[in-house]
């Protein structure tokens, strides 16, 4: 009897074992909670400016201690964030800042240039820069490089020239806010008019990182090298013409202005397919929320398939909006106002500099960064690039056009905040609201 009933006991386990499941409703996961910390909200602004009357510290909030040994003030009133960094910097960058000011300066009878190049910051690999300046009617003498030469004018007037390989000519006018190109190997001259008492001072770019001013092809450093004999055999002149030629390179020299009327200059009239010159200053700027841009690049200035550039203002408190260039490397030149930039460089790598008028900033291809005017009056910058052609990828568009869910999973925003999110491209933003 008690044997039939274990064996009934165990059937009966075996049936509920192997009987089907009730069905049951699915639930959803839950609550996403962070993987991570929440990001800090501790303050982050510059501690001070170049202009206060302070001792400065390397001291943020709880962090840091007073500097016991010696210090060189000015530079550290001018660099708030490198002595007192935000606490969202992290990792250790090459340096991305070099000021003119700090570029030894080759002076000449009639003007002066300074350079920065891949010896000067390490990080700027594609571009270089100069700072010239000419005495009226001063010649920066007939030359070429192996580089393209992209130029901006700071202030006063010049003449240019070049001669193409199909032996074509153009002579141009540039002023205060203009551009000039010249293609890699083209022979060209520059020299200043006497339309602005001072002369005028400019700046050149370069293609090539490794560039150096000193190591331009000098027509007279070419002919001071050549047998006279051939000079004359070459020219089919007598070799008497050549006998005041200089003996070693002019580079920069005063001279005679160039006249008034640029036809009475021209040996023939300009035949090249596209002028080596682009008025920039007589585009108007497209506003923006917290300032304004100009943009020129190959679609409205062709010759120029090396560098292109962006003419940016700023106004008090405003900022050139978060962003990044998918491929090209950009030199900044700083040219009145106060700045700070942030730039990320993946693995939570991220330094903060603080620029001023005659800085270059030096910031490689798709490294995240912003320009925030910390000072008192309009920002004025350039934003140059090796490239023919301008792109830019905002942080803030692509948040917006990309479907919400993600942008939510990822940052925790509520949907009124992603749907505020702009969805044109703001390139200068105001103060914060």
């Amino acid at each position: 009897m008690h044997s039939w009933c274990r064996i009934l006991s165990i059937l009966a386990l075996l049936s509920s074992a192997v009987a089907v499941p009730a069905s049951s409703s699915v639930t959803s996961a839950p609550a996403a909670s962070p993987t991570v910390p929440y990001a800090s909200d501790d303050p982050n602004y510059p501690l001070w400016n170049e202009d206060e009357d302070i001792i400065p510290e390397a001291i943020r909030g709880t962090l840091g201690a007073s500097i016991l040994g010696p210090q060189n003030i000015p530079m550290e009133l001018q660099n708030p964030d490198l002595l007192a960094p935000p606490t969202t910097d992290a990792g250790s960058l090459p340096n991305f800042k070099w000021p003119f000011s700090l570029s030894h300066n080759r002076l000449q009878t009639g003007g002066w240039a300074r350079q920065q190049n891949i010896n000067d910051m390490s990080i700027a690999t594609d571009l270089a820069g100069v700072n010239m300046r000419l005495e009226v009617g001063a010649i920066r003498e007939m030359h070429w490089h192996n580089d393209g030469e992209w130029a901006y004018i700071i202030q006063g007037d010049l003449r240019i020239s070049t001669v193409t390989p199909d032996g074509q000519v153009y002579v141009g006018d540039v002023s205060q806010g203009d551009i000039w190109y010249f293609p890699a190997g083209y022979p060209h001259s520059i020299q200043a008019k006497n339309t602005s008492a001072g002369g005028a001072e400019f700046l050149l770019v370069f293609d090539s990182g490794s560039f150096s001013e000193d190591s331009t092809f000098l027509l007279t450093d070419w002919l001071a090298h050549v047998p006279k004999e051939v000079i004359a055999k070459n020219f089919q002149v007598n070799i008497s013409a050549f006998d005041h030629i200089p003996a070693s390179e002019l580079y920069i020299f005063p001279s005679t202005p160039p006249p008034l009327n640029i036809e009475s200059d021209m040996v023939i009239p300009n035949d090249t397919p596209m002028p080596f010159t682009f008025a920039m200053s007589q585009v108007n700027a497209t506003q923006a929320p917290g300032g304004s841009y100009k943009v020129v690049d190959t679609r409205t200035f062709p010759v120029s398939t090396t560098v292109c550039t962006a003419e940016v203002t700023v106004e008090v408190g405003g900022m050139r909006e978060l962003h990044w260039h998918p491929t090209e490397p950009e030199w900044t030149f700083f040219v009145s106002g106060q700045a700070r930039i942030t730039v990320y460089a993946s693995s939570a790598q991220a330094t903060t500099m603080d620029f001023q008028a005659g800085d270059i900033a030096y910031i490689p291809p798709s490294y995240g960064h912003y320009v925030e005017n910390t000072g008192n009056s309009t920002l004025l910058f350039l934003e140059i690039f090796r490239s023919g052609l301008f792109q830019d990828i905002s942080l803030t568009q692509w948040l917006a056009l990309t479907p919400p869910e993600l942008v939510k999973a990822h940052l925790g925003l509520d949907d009124a905040t992603i749907a505020s999110f702009s969805r044109v491209k703001q390139e200068v933003v105001g103060p914060a609201h």
